[in-house]
């Protein structure tokens, strides 16, 4: 059996060659040569008794079992590095801590709190990334990610961090030249109907009339994947787009963005969480940062 030091060791070698994907980038940053990283993968993929990682002359690729075993490592070495560090600083939480959060809410929302949250907790290192895409937390992707909506059900603990109402806009010159929807229906009269491009509900538009709930099937010639640039097209004039209110709230109160049908509007909100590992062992830096986000978004 390898030495308990040994194995550690390897388990963060493959982590640094899975970050990096090279030999020599991890070699790099480990102070390696890239033979003795290569040989470290070879041992563990000796002892496990099965392929890690698919080698070609251009890139590395993990196979589902090296993902699998990925997510173990980047996990066990989390719980090593937060242990050593509670016991170090008497508690003090510190470390790396990697976000995820969408790019517009992210840009407006979370980004202007990091420096308030840098100056609190010094020692932890917030690793941010802005996307769209919906990152693996339980593959070890981010420690924390901000999410908009239903949650699909998972081992994973989510905290309320507010709501994210819709807001149906267009700007006065687009009004002055098309003329202002009255109705829901209207619409569906030679508007020009800005929408996402990705497809996590049904394409429609909600509204409510007398008390009924019912949806209507807009068009528009543009698509995008985030509101804000939605909201920057309707700015300009291009049509009308229904997004989150915090995406523009700026333009409406600056009278660049008129909201529109608000007696029509159902109530229409996203729950936003974050989302994350829980349990016993969940490290200090992941705490104080989700209660940090609670206390200045809820």
């Amino acid at each position: 059996m390898q030495p308990h030091a040994d194995r550690a060791r390897s388990l963060e070698i493959f982590a640094m060659v899975a970050a990096e994907g090279s030999f020599s980038a991890a070699g790099r940053a480990l102070d390696l040569t890239p033979s003795a990283v290569s040989r470290a993968i070879d041992r563990i993929e000796a002892r496990l008794g099965v392929r890690l990682l698919l080698r070609s002359t251009r890139a590395l690729t993990l196979t589902a079992e090296g993902a699998a075993y990925l997510a173990a490592a980047r996990r066990i070495l989390g719980d090593l590095d937060d242990a050593e560090q509670t016991i170090a600083d008497h508690g003090t939480p510190r470390g790396r801590l990697r976000v995820s959060a969408a790019h517009a809410h992210g840009r407006m929302c979370i980004v202007p709190l990091l420096g308030a949250f840098a100056q609190a907790y010094p020692h932890i290192l917030v690793d941010i990334s802005l996307s769209d895409r919906l990152v693996d937390i339980a593959a070890g992707q981010a420690d924390v990610a901000i999410r908009f909506g239903p949650l699909a059900d998972s081992t994973l603990t989510a905290r309320k961090l507010g709501e994210n109402r819709r807001v149906i806009v267009a700007s006065p010159a687009y009004l002055e030249k098309h003329g202002t929807p009255q109705t829901p229906e209207d619409l569906l009269r030679g508007h020009n109907c800005l929408n996402f491009n990705f497809r996590r509900a049904e394409p429609v538009w909600p509204f409510r009339r007398d008390g009924r709930d019912y949806a209507l099937s807009v068009r528009g010639n543009i698509e995008a994947n985030n509101g804000e640039t939605l909201g920057q097209l309707a700015a300009d004039g291009v049509g009308i787009t229904r997004v989150g209110a915090f995406s523009v709230a700026e333009d409406i109160a600056q009278g660049r963005l008129l909201p529109l049908l608000e007696d029509y509007n159902p109530g229409d909100v996203e729950t936003i969480h974050a989302v994350f590992a829980g349990g016993p062992n969940m490290p200090a830096r992941v705490r104080v940062f989700v209660d940090f986000l609670v206390q200045r978004l809820a």
